[in-house]
């Protein structure tokens, strides 16, 4: 019994201190997610609060880097190459770090985000872009620190990052004429040896229309690559379930050979082990 109270107790001490007070963070974490034309953009940060303080000059030095937010690195996520005064920046995270001045502030696109705050040591490399936003005075004070994706286009959007009596602002450029041509132009051409491709194969993995999916799968090996080995594969089987043994045997000994000069050892199985079941081998 004695054993058992002193496992108890210290059960309980260690439960203690494990145990976690929550409590609301001085700086409160935020995520943005914003559609611009077609390319997504996320915003991950923390929103520190003036509290009294003078910023600007003070608490956030002119320039010196600044992490731009609080805690973690402030993260931005682009789905899509996009352009920045002039220059690309790849998709892909970034952590975002300014140098504020009283008149405009240099930002700087990061390629490690993973850093709590500046990093250790700055590597001029990661630097993917820097560009430099405009500045302006507003006529009230923004107690937490904002940054808000604003000024939404079809083709751009505008970063301002709004705190104190101060907003920088930073626009970008997104693809949306490429991505919508490309679009238009895949639509008004049809469907491509793919699209046919996935098809087929739903048919007939499916147990539907064998015919339709007969049709399918010959009109992705005329729209592509008549030497495709696995879309090859998928014809000799069709034919075979429909009847067309002839056919069959002929796409499986293709299939077979273009396997073959691939190097892909699964393909060449499957097509001999199906030879010789139609009695080919």
């Amino acid at each position: 019994m004695k054993k058992l109270f002193l496992f108890l107790c210290t059960a309980g001490i260690m439960s203690a201190t494990q145990a976690q007070v929550q409590a609301p963070q001085p700086s409160p974490f935020t995520k943005i997610e914003q559609k611009v034309g077609l390319t997504d953009v996320s915003l991950e940060y923390s929103r520190p609060g003036m509290r009294d303080r003078e910023i600007f000059g003070n608490l956030v030095p002119y320039g010196k880097v600044w992490r731009t937010g609080a805690n973690e690195n402030t993260k931005i996520t682009f789905s899509d190459n996009i352009t920045i005064q002039g220059e690309e920046l790849k998709a892909g995270t970034y952590a975002i770090y300014t140098i504020p001045k009283e008149d405009q502030w240099e930002v700087m696109f990061y390629s490690d985000a993973n850093n709590w705050g500046n990093p250790a040591e700055w590597d001029k490399d990661k630097v993917a872009l820097k560009a430099m936003a405009e500045v302006m005075e507003l006529p009230f004070e923004m107690e937490t620190f904002t940054i808000m994706i604003d000024d939404l286009k079809n083709d751009s959007a505008t970063l301002n990052f709004v705190w104190a009596n101060t907003v920088a602002s930073l626009s970008f450029k997104v693809p949306t004429e490429e991505k919508t041509m490309a679009s238009i132009e895949k639509t008004m051409n049809g469907p491509g040896a793919n699209d046919y491709f996935a098809a087929a194969t739903y048919y007939h993995d499916s147990n539907k229309d064998l015919e339709q999916a007969y049709k399918w799968i010959n009109k992705s090996l005329e729209l592509g690559n008549p030497d495709a080995f696995w879309i090859l594969r998928k014809k000799s089987l069709i034919a075979a379930d429909l009847g067309k043994k002839e056919e069959a045997i002929a796409a499986a000994k293709k299939s077979l050979a273009e396997a073959e000069k691939a190097g892909n050892q699964d393909y060449v199985k499957m097509n001999k082990d199906s030879l010789k079941e139609w009695g080919a081998m």
